[in-house]
């Protein structure tokens, strides 16, 4: 009734006790993926309609990540949403993920809460909840959120996942202090993207130059590990309707437990103005050196972009790390 690709959504309906699909419509797709909004007979909730991705790969491969990231998201979003000193609108609405699998004709499919997005919420007030917001998710401490899968305090995810369509790696590490972050960046994040490049040149700058005295960008503060989405750009950020309240929403993420700054390496495509920065701020004050260590988190996402697409991204990316090295240098 529905196609070929769609059997295993709609088994997955009537497995789940929802009824039947009522209408199921193209909402696009991706280099990734394509996407479909379905309506059910019988929602979970009234008026809930599913976001439904496929793909052609394995959902261990595309969706998994994703799903886990957003229920973490969701978790560390909403915590403490209720108390009386919060500002209901500094929460950010996160998509409820429902199932992820494999179709038994190949590929896989992720199913979420469907979210009728507009842009970025306008005007001075907008900004301001939606920096407030992702402070609030940067500063929720794993340990208290048993549901973000993080009760150790560690860096790292569950499992491998993507940034657009290259594997992110993130292996836990030993522990939660600075010097795990630092390694951890240094390997699974810098070191791993400079080895899909192969330029053997910037490999050299990393390796010689900036990465044996990488911890001196962090002397005197101390971190601790913060729910990242990972991949905070324009695209990914928009706003949603909650229960009549406009919210600022993020989405498509490549969630992994880091350094809060790192969530801003993708800013030069991301458009934060002041009053993001002063909503942001006003819960996570800006520490010592963010200013040196931010081409360092630049660098991640433009050798990404290199790896992606190629071009120019390769000469943005030793740029940044030649900047590393001066802000290094200015250490001695």
């Amino acid at each position: 009734m529905y196609g070929a690709v769609n059997d295993a959504i709609v088994s997955w309906v009537l497995d789940a006790g929802y009824g039947e699909i009522t209408s199921s419509n193209s909402a696009g797709s991706s280099g990734w993926a394509s996407f479909q909004r379905i309506e059910v007979s019988q929602p979970p909730r009234p008026g809930l309609s599913f976001f439904v991705k496929t793909s052609t790969r394995t959902a261990k491969e595309m969706f998994e990540g994703e799903a886990l990231g957003l229920r973490a998201m969701l978790e560390c979003s909403t915590y403490n949403s209720n108390s009386e000193e919060d500002d209901s609108s500094a929460v950010l609405k996160i998509p409820e993920v429902f199932h992820w699998g494999d179709k038994p004709s190949g590929g896989s499919f992720l199913v979420m809460e469907y979210l009728n997005l507009g842009g970025r919420s306008g005007g001075k007030n907008g900004e301001y909840a939606f920096g407030r917001a992702m402070a609030k998710m940067h500063s929720t401490n794993p340990v208290d959120v048993p549901g973000a899968g993080n009760p150790e305090g560690k860096y790292g995810f569950n499992l491998e996942n993507t940034i657009g369509g290259t594997p992110q790696p993130n292996p836990w590490t030993e522990g939660g202090t600075t010097e795990d972050w630092i390694q951890f960046y240094s390997d699974e994040r810098i070191g791993h993207q400079l080895q899909l490049a192969g330029d053997t040149s910037l490999l050299k700058l990393w390796t010689n130059d900036v990465a044996p005295r990488l911890h001196l960008l962090f002397e005197g503060i101390t971190i601790r590990p913060s729910l990242l989405h990972g991949d905070l750009w324009s695209g990914n950020i928009g706003s949603a309707s909650d229960q009549g309240t406009s919210l600022p929403t993020i989405y498509d993420p490549a969630v992994y437990w880091g350094h809060h700054e790192a969530e801003w390496g993708m800013s030069w495509c991301a458009s934060f103005g002041g009053s993001f920065w002063d909503g942001y701020r006003s819960v996570l004050p800006e520490d010592k050196g963010f200013q040196d260590r931010k081409p360092l988190y630049d660098a991640y996402h433009q050798l990404n972009h290199y790896n992606l697409f190629g071009g120019g991204y390769l000469s943005s990316a030793k740029s940044e790390l030649q900047q590393v090295k001066r802000n290094l240098d200015k250490k001695k």
